[in-house]
This record gives structure tokens, C-alpha cells and sequence, in this order.
């Protein structure tokens, strides 16, 4: 039988009613009898972090790791306020203190190409989101990244390659075919711009422009006739 009184079940409650307010002053309560309690300071941490009361994460998460160094959760919360208050030296450090516990931790190898990112060191940052590809090939966050950064170091048609691969992944991501449809326009490649713009990966804006060369017709109407073909197929 579950006891309703128990500090974990109550603290679990009110976070999933989302009453972050409640649980912090909860667990404030809680640290004021017994100032180490671990379930009252991480927890304190999480309702300050869905706060925005960053500053405050921090506090608690230091509280956390003074008593246990490498903890993890807490290394991840305090990382994820550094990156809010745009301490992005910081962010580096508490990130590589995750990766000499786990040299594969993704998350961590994400966290520090954004903030490379961030601090303009894209040729950087690409080691790392080259890390996660080799664990995760279809992760969305590297994939995304990595082409942002090659974008900025001017290496366009590798950059396209990766928004491609962006949408190959997750076609929903419209972000990916905006980035794509610039890079073409700023490359003076207006039908490629134009189809990017439309959702379409680079092999088959080949086919399509090969077979507006056979019907004579604009990319732009072969696109528009493959469209209604298309919405015809499906009646």
C-alpha cells in the first residue's frame, strides 16, 4: 500500500500536477529540519529549473553535488541553468566532467557542441556532433547542429548533406528545408531554393529538374504537375 504521506509520493504528486510553486516550498520545509536531505534538495533544483529561477537551480544543485560530486542529475540540471544564463564556458567544464564518467553520454556530447556553438567555435563543435553520430546516426539534435556549423564555416554543400539527412530522419522538421532553401538562394540556385523550400531532398530535385528538361516546362510547374499527380493517386 502506498503511504500518501511519504515525502517522494507527495513531491511526485504535486510535479506531475505541474505545482511547482507547492513542491519547492515543500521541500524548503523539508531542508529546514534536515538541511542535506537528498530527495528535498534535487527536488528543489527541478521545481526551481521548471520556475526559470535559474540561479537558484544552481544553489541547489551545488548543495546536491558538495555532499555527492558526480551526480549526474544534478551535473545535467546545473548545466542546463548554465546554458539559460548563457555561461557557456561553464556549460564546458560541467560537461566534461559527465563525459569522464561516460565517454558515450550524448547528451553531455550535444550540450558541449551547442555551446561551442554559442561561443563560435563551430570547427569545434563538429568533433562532438561527429562523437554522437558515431553512437547515433539519426540523431536529430547532431544532425541539426552539425549542419548549422557547417553552414557557418562556409561549407555549404556538406551542409546541405546534413539537412538532408535532417529531414530524411524527421520530415517534420521544417527548420531543416528553410536552412537548405538560403543556402541555395546565397549559392544563386533558384530552383534548388525554390524545391528545398518545398520539403524535397536533393536526389529528387535531380529527377525533378531532369524531367522538366524533358517536358520543357520550369521546375516550377514540373513540381506543380507532380503535385497534382500526386493528390490524384491518392483519390
Amino acid at each position: 500500500m502506498i503511504n500518501l504521506l511519504d515525502p517522494t509520493v507527495v513531491i511526485t504528486r504535486m510535479f506531475e500536477s505541474g505545482k511547482f510553486d507547492e513542491m519547492l516550498n515543500y521541500c524548503k520545509k523539508i531542508l529546514d529540519n534536515t538541511p542535506e536531505d537528498m530527495v528535498a534538495l534535487q527536488n528543489s533544483a527541478l521545481a526551481s529549473l521548471h520556475l526559470g529561477k535559474f540561479e537558484e537551480t544552481i544553489n541547489y544543485c551545488d548543495k546536491v553535488l558538495k555532499i555527492k560530486p558526480l551526480d549526474v542529475y544534478a551535473l545535467k540540471n546545473k548545466i542546463y541553468s548554465l546554458e539559460q544564463l548563457k555561461r557557456y564556458d561553464e556549460v564546458l567544464t560541467y560537461c566534461k566532467i559527465i563525459l569522464d564518467l561516460d565517454s558515450n553520454d550524448i547528451w553531455a556530447l550535444n550540450s558541449i557542441g551547442l555551446s561551442l556553438n554559442e561561443l563560435d567555435r563551430h570547427k569545434e563543435a563538429l568533433e562532438f556532433y561527429d562523437k554522437t553520430l558515431k553512437l547515433d546516426d539519426k540523431n536529430i539534435t547532431a544532425l541539426m547542429n552539425k549542419a548549422i556549423s557547417l553552414n557557418h564555416l562556409g561549407n555549404f554543400e556538406e551542409s546541405i548533406e546534413y539537412y538532408d539527412k535532417v529531414q530524411m530522419v524527421d520530415s517534420s522538421l521544417h527548420e531543416a528545408s528553410i536552412a537548405k532553401s538560403q543556402i541555395y538562394e546565397k549559392l544563386g540556385m533558384e530552383d534548388e531554393s525554390f524545391l528545398a523550400a518545398q520539403g524535397v531532398l536533393v536526389n529528387d530535385m535531380l529527377l525533378i529538374k531532369n524531367n522538366a528538361k524533358k517536358n520543357k516546362c520550369s521546375v516550377f510547374h514540373q513540381f506543380c504537375q507532380n503535385e497534382f499527380e500526386a493528390l490524384n493517386n491518392k483519390k
